[in-house]
């Protein structure tokens, strides 16, 4: 039965390639099962590769094991028995020259027990364990000692309840035998690159040989492995340069008007702009006078003036006769954006409009009449402008601030608000995304490879580095005590804590009642709070009172872990700093030091410390360079946080490595540009070996 499966499972077309039929019969329970695997036709079973092997291929005696081994015995049963405490389960014990192995099943049937016969001879398989009697393998796997012994190593397979590893074998190896493994890449990319051919280097990761060294397999560091997690970084690029080519074909209106609104704001502005700054205005610029829309990343530490280049690209728009939309993940943060953008723009005579879910219906009402008439020339919102009944009469410039914290679906429904005419010549607006966590070098030419990426890589003068502190809670007292001190200098201070409401899980101490404590022990200073399940407007006005000078110590969540900006606040606490992000820590820390005077961040931790809490927090202390940050952030979390894409459940690569594949990335990349160039008819084949209609995964 199970070959019948294998073929019928591994030799139907992949649902890309096939035409809709007129009547689907209901998929079997094994095919919705190799569904959840992913596994719906003959090339998904030929990439879903081992994640550890065992070793078959010989027989080693009992006095050579250890716990922890996985190994394989033959010996005689020397006893059988069923015990009924402290459960019932079935006991054996085999022996071979050398020693005794006991032998334990907590669930079988009378076929196993008939095969333990004492005296025969029996081979068996299993992971070795310390017992109460000596060494046990549980639940092991049993044969017959006369069976010829495996001639690879055996692969051990990701699967799911109710699929056994050799069914699953099975219908492998059968699309093995099925599909064609004809190379996808020519003779001078492999050459140039060193890697083996395709089929070669896939049949061996499915039957690798005994003597291949083990870690080189389970570390995918073999030349095997190399070949594989080379493929699909190249998928990766290809996906990514076709995307590049497809905004390329997209048209969009030139920005380049002949007025000076963007010369007139920088002369207003009460500061020069830094060489990055200025550097990163020019390639904006460059871009939006050209006829396909511009897709650029603005990436920059905290502080370092991302707002008023936003601010110069909006102006550009502006003066083409253009509607530019900035959304902001945060209320908090699009009032202040809305704020220092009206300050700026509105004595210029440009009309500034926001947007957000708390408006009052009068309000909101006008400035959407605003809006749809091109009245409002710069609108400043939440989510609240991607919302049904938002119209604009001319959007040109589309401005995301923080754009990881946006989805995928709600970028692409902003930028559509300003398509005009019918696809596919429909005029598509501009782009600008800025992020406050910089991408490491890596990540972003893997997965930014098809957009522009801009960085401001210098603070503003004056800009002191904020000065990192770590301190135990026990001294807690003694923060309390800076914390006066910074006040009566004239400073101010946040204190944020993890939680607003008490959990026993956690027992951390929550936002309301250190407010109430700070309350208590400074009772000469104004100790405001403010978290996410405030109302907005007690929120909002809260935020008012702390940035004009009216709340001496803000007790917060991380409600303000982005983008506040009060110059005067020089202090911040971080509780139980264990339980944050390093990203979220950097962040919080980017809080202070925005004024000229010097600022401290203080991440208070309980111990004891996890490995990971402590590799964080020392991060914290060693560093305050965004990209160094970022760099260890990927090390432990990974990339899904960076792209704000993360898949439920999946990895962004099944078998690349960002920490430790970053020459692979690179070689990848310019294989990608050979390869569309002087190879473009083997394009087509790569990419449907190894995206066949994922190529957006591929790039989300």
């Amino acid at each position: 039965m199970l070959c019948r499966l294998a073929v019928v499972n591994t030799s139907s077309p992949c649902a890309e390639s096939s035409p809709p039929a007129k009547r689907s019969a209901r998929p079997s329970p094994l095919a919705r099962k190799l569904a959840q695997l992913g596994l719906r036709c003959p090339e998904d079973f030929v990439v879903h590769l081992p994640f550890r092997y065992e070793d078959e291929t010989r027989v080693v005696s009992v006095s050579s094991l250890r716990p922890g081994m996985n190994a394989q015995i033959e010996g005689h049963v020397i006893g059988c028995q069923v015990d009924f405490r402290p459960r019932r389960q079935l006991r054996a014990q085999v022996a071979d020259d050398t020693g005794l192995l006991n032998l334990r099943w907590l669930n079988f049937y009378a076929s196993q027990r008939k095969q333990l016969t004492p005296g025969r001879l029996l081979r068996v398989r299993g992971e070795v364990r310390g017992g109460f009697s000596g060494l046990e393998m549980v639940h092991p796997r049993i044969g017959r000692a006369d069976s010829p012994l495996a001639e690879s190593l055996t692969p051990v397979y990701a699967t799911m309840q109710g699929l056994a590893q050799p069914a699953l074998r099975r219908l492998i190896d059968d699309a093995l035998q099925r599909v064609d493994l004809s190379d996808t890449l020519p003779l001078a990319i492999r050459q140039r690159y060193e890697l083996l051919p395709f089929d070669q280097a896939i049949k061996f990761l499915h039957h690798p040989p005994p003597s291949v060294s083990y870690d080189e397999l389970v570390e995918h560091e073999h030349p095997a492995w190399r070949r594989i997690k080379f493929d699909e970084l190249l998928a990766q690029q290809l996906a990514l340069a076709a995307a590049r080519a497809r905004r390329r074909a997209q048209h969009a209106r030139p920005l380049c008007g002949a007025g000076d609104l963007a010369e007139r704001l920088e002369r207003s502005l009460p500061f020069s702009l830094t060489p990055a700054q200025a550097r990163v205005v020019a390639e904006i610029r460059g871009d939006l006078e050209r006829d396909y829309p511009m897709l650029r990343l603005l990436q920059g530490d905290v502080g370092c003036g991302k707002t008023v280049v936003a601010a110069l690209a909006a102006a550009r728009a502006i003066d083409a006769g253009a509607q530019v939309a900035i959304m902001a993940p945060t209320e908090i943060l699009a009032e202040q954006h809305f704020r220092k953008l009206a300050d700026w723009l509105e004595p210029l005579d440009v009309r500034v409009a926001w947007l957000t879910g708390s408006q009052r219906v009068g309000d909101r009402r006008s400035n959407l009449r605003d809006v749809a008439s091109g009245d409002a020339q710069l609108v400043v919102g939440t989510q609240a402008l991607i919302q049904d009944g938002v119209e604009f009469a001319d959007l040109g410039l589309v401005i995301l601030d923080e754009q990881h914290r946006f989805g995928v679906d709600q970028r692409l429904r902003l930028s559509r608000k300003g398509e005009m005419g019918a696809l596919p010549d429909a005029l598509i607006p501009h782009q600008l995304h800025m992020s406050a966590t910089p991408i490491p070098r890596s990540l972003a030419m893997t997965f930014f490879a098809d957009l522009d990426i801009s960085v401001i890589d210098q603070l503003p003068p004056g800009r002191h580095p904020v000065i990192t502190k770590l301190v135990a809670e026990p001294r807690r007292d003694e923060v309390i005590a800076r914390i006066m001190a910074e006040v009566r200098r004239g400073r101010q201070a946040y204190w944020v804590c993890p939680l607003v409401e008490e959990s026993e899980a956690l027992q951390l101490q929550t936002a309301v009642d250190t407010q109430a404590s700070l309350a208590a022990a400074l009772p000469d200073l104004r100790v405001g709070l403010v978290h996410g399940r405030l109302p907005a407007a007690e929120k909002n006005e809260t935020m008012r009172r702390f940035q004009a000078g009216g709340i001496d110590v803000l007790v917060a969540t991380t409600v303000i872990e982005v983008g506040v900006d009060v110059p005067n606040a020089s202090l911040m606490v971080v509780e139980h700093a264990e339980r944050f992000g390093l990203a979220q820590l950097h962040q919080l820390r980017g809080r202070v030091g925005r004024g000229t005077a010097q600022s401290a961040c203080v991440l208070m931790y309980q111990a004891p410390l996890s490995k990971v809490a402590r590799e964080r927090l020392r991060a914290m202390y060693e560093t305050s360079d965004g990209f160094e940050i970022a760099r260890r952030d990927l090390e432990q979390r990974g990339p899904g946080e960076f792209l704000g894409v993360r898949q439920s459940g999946e990895a962004l690569f099944r078998f690349a490595n960002f920490e430790t594949d970053g020459r692979l990335v690179e070689s990848a990349r310019d294989a990608a540009r050979e390869l569309s160039a002087a190879y473009p008819e083997w394009v087509g084949a790569h990419l449907r070996r190894w995206a066949r209609g994922r190529e957006d995964f591929l790039r989300s």
